[in-house]
């Protein structure tokens, strides 16, 4: 079995999202920059996360994506699946017809080794929640900073609204006549 890139590119989008969600929704334009993972692709792989609830979108202005359950019960075999990964190690796709003549019953000799791999990996991958790579992360001194800008507070009495300012008008200055004017020629004569 050998994960692609897509699968590789759904799980380190799921662990920057998740490392950064307590500051309010993460854009997919900051994962691609952080992680260099093309904005058109994060967008496929979260339209397929969104489908099996594992991200919600915020649209808007400060609008992005966040977890749709807690990173505790986000396995990476659910994001995997999620985005259409087979986790097979077989040549046959599961279905045991590695070979179609009937002596051999279309099972190869090692179909069973491949399929118990398959279920060890699924085992393995179901264990591991979005939460423990977070932490493995945290553990390895990854600090993460909100670069959003910082809305200010007035704290105490009711901050009275400023008088809006009028604007003072402007001085017209009589316009010029016109010389080749219907009206100055009428008045000309």
């Amino acid at each position: 079995m050998r994960l692609t890139t897509k699968g590789r590119f759904a799980v380190t989008a799921m662990i920057d999202l998740a490392l950064r969600e307590t500051h309010g929704p993460v854009t997919l334009a900051g994962i691609s920059q952080r992680q260099k993972i093309s904005l058109s692709y994060l967008e496929q792989l979260f339209g397929k996360l969104r489908r099996f609830n594992i991200v919600e979108s915020t649209r808007g202005p400060g609008g992005g994506y966040t977890l749709a359950r807690p990173s505790n019960e986000v396995s990476v075999a659910d994001i995997i699946v999620a985005v259409d990964e087979p986790l097979d190690a077989t040549q046959c796709g599961g279905k045991g017809n590695c070979h179609t003549d009937e002596e051999n019953h279309g099972r190869c000799m090692t179909h069973d080794l491949w399929s118990n791999l398959n279920l060890k990996m699924v085992e393995y991958l179901s264990s591991v929640t979005l939460r423990d790579l977070v932490q493995q992360q945290e553990g390895r001194g990854i600090v993460i900073q909100d670069m959003r800008p910082k809305k200010v507070k007035i704290e105490g009495a009711k901050a009275e609204k400023p008088a809006p300012v009028l604007a003072a008008k402007k001085e017209v200055a009589p316009k010029a006549p016109l010389v080749n004017s219907v009206f100055n020629l009428a008045r000309q004569s």
